[in-house]
């Protein structure tokens, strides 16, 4: 597994998403957190939106950034029609995906137009690039899940993972 790879499903930076993910319940991922400003159902959907739209771009397909920053977290009617277990089932086949593209280091210099905020210019990166800006959001979110899992008391999940 090259580092890019290990940074998007692995335990390159923190615990492996699959366990910052793991041992939850319904109940407890649509609950209010006093002082954050959403659930953890909420911000898991968040990092799924971009993962895809990441995909997207690196099949070629253009999809349009959102064009106001509440776009990308989910509203009633997406929580109502992906029950958690379906939206982690969902988050671990887009990572798989995003996996199996890093491990193609043929393709990472491959050039994507990856649309922009509403008004500034399309902007052209490296596959390599979308990559690492997806695990960099993606750990940043996550770093977030566990704040926010640590103050349910949530934390660690069954698998393990860091405590510090």
């Amino acid at each position: 597994m090259n580092e890019l790879e290990q940074a998007l499903v692995g335990d390159s930076y923190a615990a492996p998403p699959t366990h910052i993910i793991e041992g939850l319940g319904d109940t407890l991922v649509h609950q209010a957190i006093p002082g954050a400003p959403r659930t953890l159902y909420a911000e898991l959907w968040h990092i799924v939106f971009w993962q895809q739209m990441s995909l997207d771009w690196m099949r070629g397909l253009e999809t349009a950034y959102p064009a106001t920053p509440e776009l990308p977290f989910p509203i009633a009617e997406n929580i109502a029609a992906e029950p958690w277990d379906q939206l982690c089932a969902r988050f671990l086949r887009t990572s798989a995906e995003a996996a199996t593209i890093a491990r193609d280091t043929a393709s990472l210099d491959r050039l994507v137009r990856c649309p922009s905020r509403p008004g500034d210019p399309t902007r052209t990166m490296s596959v390599r690039d979308q990559l690492i800006s997806l695990a960099a959001h993606n750990a940043y979110h996550f770093g977030r899940f566990v704040l926010m899992r640590q103050m349910l008391g949530a934390w660690p999940p069954p698998s393990g993972g860091f405590s510090w």
